[in-house]
C-alpha cells in the first residue's frame, strides 16, 4: 500500500462542519448506540438461549441482530471519538480497514433479508413442506454463504481501493471511510473502481431487493387465492410485517446512495442518508422486531423474570 500513496493518514470531517454541535450529536448517537447494543444484543441472547425459539426464523433473526451490532461498530466508535477529538485523522490501513467491514456487513445483511424474506414464503406458501425444507443444514449453509459472499464482495472494493494513489486532499467530506468520498481524493484513473461500485455493489444491492419483494409478491397472491378468511390472512401478513419495515429501512437509503449517480450529489444529503442506514435503522430493528412480534416479547418476558428472580435471591 506505502508504494501507491504518498498519504499515510485521512482526517474524517464527520457529520456536521458546525463544531457548536458536537455535544449535542455526541450525546444523541452514543443514546441511539446504546439502544443498538441493549436491542439487538438482548435479541440474540434470548434467540440463542430460549429453546422455543431454536427454528429458522429466529435463526435468522439471530444473524440480523449481530450484524446490526457489528455493523454499526464499524463506524460509530470512531464518529463518536471524533465529535469529542481534535484530531479527526484515521490511518491509511484503517481506514480500508473500516471500508471493508462496512461493505461486508451491509451487503451479508441485504442478502440476509432476501433469505429471511424467502423462509416467510415457505412457511406462509409450503407449510406442510416447511421443516423438509428449511433444514438445519439448509439454513447453516445459506448463512454461511451470505457472509462468505458479503466478504469477498468488500474485499474487492477494499483491495482495489487501496491500490489507488492519494497525492492530494486527505480530508473525507463523511464521518467513515466510504468508497466514493475516497474516489473523490484519487490522483490516478478510477473509472474500473466505479464500475465495479455500479455494477458489482448495485448486483449485491438490488438482486436480493427484487427477490425480497419476489417473495412477497408470491406470498400475498397465495394469501388472496387461497385464503377466505380475513383473520387468517391478516395473521399470515403480520408474520411478514417486521421483516417488510426492516427491509424498507435498510433498502431505500442504501438504493439512493449507491445506485444514483455520482454527479451533482450532495455531500450533506449523503452523510444524512449514511446516517440513517448505519446508526438509527440498527437500533430500530429490535424495537420492531420487539414490538410486533409476540413470541420475542414473550421470550424477553419470560427471560426478564428470571433475570429479576435470581437478583432477589
Amino acid at each position: 500500500m506505502s508504494n501507491q500513496t504518498s498519504i499515510t493518514e485521512f482526517l474524517l470531517l464527520g457529520v456536521t462542519d458546525i463544531q457548536e454541535l458536537n455535544t449535542i450529536l455526541f450525546a444523541i448517537f452514543f443514546t441511539i448506540y446504546f439502544v443498538n447494543i441493549t436491542g439487538n444484543g438482548a435479541i440474540l441472547t434470548i434467540v440463542t438461549s430460549d429453546p422455543r425459539l431454536h427454528s429458522p426464523m429466529y435463526f435468522f433473526l439471530g444473524n440480523l441482530a449481530c450484524l446490526d451490532i457489528c455493523f454499526s461498530t464499524v463506524t460509530v466508535p470512531k464518529m463518536l471519538e471524533n465529535f469529542l477529538s481534535t484530531s479527526k485523522a484515521i490511518s491509511f490501513l484503517g481506514c480500508i480497514t473500516q471500508l471493508h467491514f462496512f461493505h461486508f456487513l451491509g451487503s451479508t445483511e441485504g442478502l440476509l433479508l432476501a433469505v429471511m424474506a424467502f423462509d416467510r414464503f415457505v412457511a406462509i406458501c409450503k407449510p406442510l413442506r416447511y421443516s423438509v425444507i428449511m433444514n438445519r443444514q439448509l439454513c447453516v449453509q445459506m448463512t454461511v454463504t451470505i457472509w462468505t459472499t458479503g466478504f469477498f464482495h468488500a474485499l474487492l472494493h477494499s483491495v482495489m481501493t487501496s491500490r489507488l494513489r492519494f497525492c492530494g486532499s486527505n480530508q473525507i467530506h463523511h464521518f467513515f471511510c466510504d468508497v466514493k468520498p475516497l474516489l473523490d481524493l484519487a490522483c490516478g484513473d478510477t473509472k474500473l473502481n466505479i464500475w465495479l461500485l455500479n455494477t458489482i455493489t448495485g448486483t449485491i444491492a438490488l438482486s436480493p431487493f427484487f427477490l425480497t419483494f419476489l417473495s412477497y409478491f408470491y406470498i400475498i397472491t397465495y394469501l388472496f387465492l387461497k385464503t377466505r378468511s380475513c383473520s387468517m390472512l391478516h395473521k399470515a401478513l403480520s408474520t411478514c410485517a417486521s421483516h417488510f419495515m426492516v427491509v424498507i429501512l435498510f433498502y431505500v437509503p442504501v438504493i439512493f446512495t449507491y445506485i444514483r449517480p455520482g454527479s451533482g450529489s450532495s455531500l450533506d444529503q449523503d452523510r444524512v442518508i449514511a446516517v440513517t442506514y448505519s446508526v438509527v435503522t440498527p437500533a430500530l430493528n429490535p424495537l420492531i422486531y420487539t414490538l410486533r412480534n409476540k413470541e420475542v416479547r414473550s421470550a424477553l418476558n419470560r427471560k426478564m423474570r428470571r433475570w429479576f428472580r435470581l437478583d432477589k435471591i
